[in-house]
């Protein structure tokens, strides 16, 4: 009898322990799917960018130094995975994006094309979906981070070599001010 009470808990663990590993697979295939579409927003951004460079060009070609910064800030950020490295470059990229919807101020030509405005507006749009992507990104994290960080998660997380997931931002990131940038009119 000792015996089946010791063979019915331990099986009784094994089917805990299956259940809870289960559960954390679910968990860090559902941050890769998040991040996916982080990487999505970023792409579809990085994809408008040389159009509008184009568009500020035929405008503002003598701008060089905005036009140069965007540039090398596209090509940084597409260079960077890991997702707190990108996140710096994602600012210094908005940064010099930033610097370059001011130019609009300075050339009203440029200011009414349509194809600059319609960018505008798709870059805009873009930016919106990449933070709601960035925050579900973050909240998919966090609810890893809860069954890799309690019980019985945790005994199990830890002896599979699941890593504690990593937010978008860190706490200290967060609280800084993200650069501003107008996308929109500012007649």
């Amino acid at each position: 009898m000792g015996w089946a009470l010791a063979g019915t808990a331990v099986a009784l663990l094994l089917l805990v322990a299956i259940i809870v590993y289960n559960r954390l697979i679910r968990a860090k295939v559902a941050v890769r799917q998040a991040w996916a579409q982080v990487d999505t927003q970023l792409q579809r951004r990085h994809d408008l960018i040389p159009n509008l460079v184009a568009t500020v060009q035929a405008y503002a070609g003598h701008e060089r130094t905005v036009l140069d910064a965007v540039t090398q800030a596209r090509a940084q950020a597409l260079s960077i995975r890991d997702p707190l490295d990108r996140e710096v470059a994602e600012d210094q990229l908005a940064a010099a994006l930033g610097r370059l919807f001011l130019l609009s101020e300075d050339y009203p030509e440029l200011k009414a094309d349509a194809n600059f405005r319609a960018l505008q507006t798709e870059l805009s749009e873009t930016e919106d979906r990449l933070a709601f992507a960035r925050g579900f990104a973050n909240d998919r994290v966090a609810r890893y981070r809860e069954l890799t960080d309690t019980l019985p998660g945790l005994l199990i997380a830890r002896p599979f070599g699941m890593p504690r997931g990593e937010l978008f931002a860190t706490e200290d990131e967060r609280a800084r001010q993200r650069p501003d940038v107008q996308l929109g009119d500012r007649a």
